[in-house]
This record gives structure tokens, C-alpha cells and sequence, in this order.
């Protein structure tokens, strides 16, 4: 029923509060669909993320931009937010209580989305259980590789990538 990027998202989210591979899962789901058809509150959660990465790191601004743009996003798509078994009016507010957070630069904490699914929330918690999670864990503000993941992860792998990507274009370019 629901997206298996969606789920790893509510996992990534609420397990490890991995918002760095929150937005990784559902930034690749969400460009899978071609550009005119791809769905604005994939992109509004995804700010939830990157907003709550920014703020756990002290970045005020970063944070203050994202968790603006995913408000406006999500108001504007409710019924959505709600058909991915998530409380859209609770959601909303949460995340402009956690704006006026931002704006008066008070520190990150962790919370959870409000899943009203209760089917979901039981998968969720299952998936996380059967993976030796705990579901609803604070984040651990020590986990210097989690709160830098974006300095710190290996990128290799894409950085191989996009060198492939470019000498493909090259050779495409020289042949015509």
C-alpha cells in the first residue's frame, strides 16, 4: 500500500533519526517519475529532514529555509499527507512550532511524525524491531558521523559515477 522508500524514510526517520538518508531514499524515489509528474510533498518531507539535519548541526538558516519551504509544500498538498497515513494538521503544526524553534535559535530535539496509520505504525515498528531498532529513539547528539554524514560518508561510489557519466557524454558529444 504504501511506498517501500516511504517506509525506509519513516524508518531512517524515527530509528536512527537519519535525516541524511531520509532524504538519500526518498529523493531518489521522488526523481524517479518524470519531472512533470513528480509529487511536490514527496519533496515537502524530504525538507522535513534536511530542515532537522541543518538544525541539529547549528545551522539556523539552512534549517529555517527548509522547514519554511516543506510548511508551505505540505499545506498545500494535505490531502496527500494524509493519504501517506500521516496526520497532516498535527504534522503542520509541529513543524511551525519547530520554525519558531528555529528562528529563536533553540537547539534540536527529536520528534516523531505523527503516523495515524495505525497498520503502518505497527509495520514500522515491526520492521525496526525485527532490524534490533528502537522506534521513537532520540538522536545521539554525540554521533559525530551522524550529524556530519554529509562530510564524512564515503563518496566514491558517486564520485566514480559522475566520472562515468561524463566521459559517456564526452564520447557522445566527439561522435556526432
Amino acid at each position: 500500500m504504501y511506498d517501500r522508500a516511504f517506509i525506509e524514510y519513516l524508518l531512517h526517520f524515527h530509528c536512527e533519526r537519519d535525516y541524511f538518508e531520509c532524504h538519500e531514499v526518498l529523493e531518489e524515489h521522488w526523481k524517479a517519475d518524470p519531472p512533470k509528474n513528480r509529487k511536490k510533498y514527496w519533496v515537502g518531507l524530504i525538507q522535513i529532514a534536511v530542515g532537522l539535519y541543518h538544525q541539529r548541526r547549528g545551522n539556523f538558516s539552512g534549517a529555517l529555509r527548509m522547514i519554511s519551504n516543506s510548511i508551505q509544500l505540505l499545506e498545500n498538498d494535505r490531502q496527500a499527507i494524509e493519504k501517506l497515513g500521516l496526520h497532516s494538521e498535527e504534522l503542520i503544526k509541529e513543524l511551525k512550532k519547530r520554525k519558531n524553534e528555529i528562528l529563536d535559535k533553540r537547539g534540536y530535539y527529536s520528534f516523531n511524525l505523527p503516523i495515524i496509520d495505525k497498520e503502518l505504525l505497527h509495520m514500522c515498528k515491526m520492521q525496526c524491531k525485527d532490524s534490533h531498532k528502537v522506534w521513537g529513539k532520540d538522536s545521539d547528539l554525540l554521533d559525530e558521523y551522524l550529524i556530519h554524514k554529509h562530510k564524512k560518508r564515503n563518496r566514491s561510489a558517486v564520485i566514480e559515477q559522475r566520472l562515468q557519466q561524463l566521459e559517456i557524454r564526452k564520447r557522445s558529444r566527439n561522435s556526432k
